[in-house]
């Protein structure tokens, strides 16, 4: 087949400079018929085949094939002939071909019958509408590979996308996603969308209704906006956010961060979402940021405060002055070991409660049956039992952690102090001062009083004292002017008082 540069050149030849067909092929070196057919059609033709090609070892069973693929359109979905299964049944038959043959033939029998999904393009005002999902990544949170659960919103006008990690898809993360994207939005949205996820629809209802989660209804009455949910299984309905998932784990998730904590990956997809406003989608005149500019003041005002995203639980204390949640059980401290105390469950804290009052806060667990000891809240306890200080679990792994220092300064006070465990109790006190000051100053202080030779309690809080208020001048005693009491002892006695009293009597 003639290239067109060279089809073209044979047409010139013939109708321009009007030479044969024959001095054409001659000059060109091409076949007659080849210049022929270049002269009648500027445009190749297309190569069509014209009866199927041979296939000496499939052929006689592509009958049975496509009998078996008739078959699957009458059977249940999850229960049809797969490829493998097809070639198992051929084989049985006879067929001593290789299996990737079938399917590369059943590929192009599909492929002939199956139409392509088509979609309605879309357009949004200002303001209406956004749509909410959650997709997975991994990323490497403080040494080890995890799947983290990313939040997204996306406004379907503007296209301005946030997105936010949690380590599970639970409803207070949902709630929580909620209350950040709006205030990255600078307002709410008239209406979202979203699939039927399990955290904002207790139940499909028949007829295509749904059993909306009393929570998340008391969550979309606070911010007064309009939910909307896809068809099952058709999450197209909601492709702006589908997109954004995508786009946002390409662009935002690789290569796989790697950071210390949530917290710092969360600050990395913030700025990943700032600076996609500078991007500019297909078709779209301005920039995301730009377009976000004109649909937020369409948005709705956010409310005077934000829900309250957590899961309230009443729980009791056990006797080892814990609470549980989910298998996992949380410290209290020892002298406020209430009875009945309540949780107050956020994404990635849990609170505990007395009345009015937050007693203990602790990083939230995602583990399995794990024991979260804060060691302060059992130092009033270790105070009264001080025989227990070896080994007190909460105690025995906060010393896997605090500095050398401080198991100097416990040999030094047992050394000092032998009979009645004075020592020891001299030392919890010292662990007290946690309580009230910074680990790096406390441990600054024992150091400092060892230096010092003042091993008790008393010399580590002066020095304590010394490192938190550094020397200042003292300030100075001297008056620019008499000072007010200067006076005193220099006033001439009022003698006016006796005359009253003797007017008096």
């Amino acid at each position: 087949m003639i290239k067109v540069d060279e089809r073209e050149k044979i047409r010139r030849a013939y109708f321009f400079e009007h030479k044969s067909m024959r001095q054409i092929a001659r000059e060109m070196q091409h076949s007659r018929t080849t210049v022929k057919e270049a002269i009648e059609s500027a445009e190749a033709k297309v190569y069509t085949l014209q009866q199927p090609r041979a296939a000496p070892v499939l052929g006689p069973y592509k009958a049975r094939i496509d009998e078996l693929l008739a078959e699957n359109e009458r059977l249940p979905r999850k229960q049809r002939y797969t490829g493998h299964k097809i070639y198992e049944d051929i084989c049985s038959q006879g067929y001593r071909g290789s299996e990737s043959s079938v399917r590369r033939y059943i590929g192009l029998q599909r492929r002939d019958k199956k139409k392509r999904q088509v979609y309605m393009p879309l357009e949004f005002d200002p303001g209406t509408d956004a749509q909410v999902d959650w997709t997975e990544a991994e990323a490497i949170i403080a040494g080890e590979q995890v799947t983290v659960q990313l939040f997204l919103m996306r406004l379907c006008y503007s296209r301005r996308l946030f997105v936010h990690a949690y380590p599970a898809q639970k409803q207070e993360a949902f709630f929580d996603g909620h209350v950040l994207a709006f205030h990255h939005f600078g307002g709410i949205p008239g209406r979202l969308s979203y699939d039927n996820l399990k955290v904002a629809v207790e139940h499909l209802l028949d007829g295509g209704g749904r059993q909306e989660q009393k929570s998340f209804i008391a969550f979309r009455s606070h911010y007064l906006f309009l939910s909307h949910y896809c068809t099952p299984g058709q999450g197209h309905e909601k492709g702006r956010v589908e997109k954004g998932a995508g786009f946002s784990r390409r662009n935002f998730m690789v290569p796989i961060p790697s950071v210390d904590s949530f917290e710092e990956l969360n600050a990395h997809l913030l700025a990943s979402c700032l600076a996609d406003d500078q991007r500019r989608v297909d078709r779209q005149v301005l920039t995301i940021g730009e377009m976000w500019a004109q649909e937020k003041p369409f948005l709705r005002p956010l409310p005077e405060r934000d829900y309250d995203c957590c899961v309230i639980k009443s729980v009791v204390l056990n006797p080892y002055s814990q609470v549980q949640f989910d298998t996992n059980r949380y410290s209290v401290p020892a002298d406020q070991a209430y009875r009945n105390l309540v949780l107050k469950v956020y994404p990635f804290r849990v609170d505990i409660r007395h009345m009015d009052d937050t007693i203990a806060s602790h990083p939230r667990c995602y583990g399995q049956e794990q024991d979260i000891f804060d060691p302060l809240h059992y130092l009033p306890l270790l105070e009264q039992r001080p025989g227990s200080f070896e080994h007190a679990t909460p105690i025995r792994r906060w010393r896997k952690e605090w500095p050398p220092v401080y198991e100097h300064l416990l040999e030094r006070l047992q050394s000092q102090e032998e009979q009645n465990g004075h020592g020891l109790r001299e030392f919890i006190r010292i662990l007290k001062l946690h309580q009230e000051h910074p680990a790096d100053l406390v441990a600054q202080a024992v150091e400092q009083a060892l230096t010092y030779g003042c091993v008790h309690a008393d010399g580590v809080t002066l020095c304590l004292h010394q490192l938190s208020a550094p020397d200042e001048p003292p300030p100075s005693l001297a008056w620019a002017e008499p000072p007010p009491w200067a006076a005193v002892g220099q006033q001439s006695p009022d003698l006016t008082c006796y005359d009253r009293l003797l007017a008096r009597v």
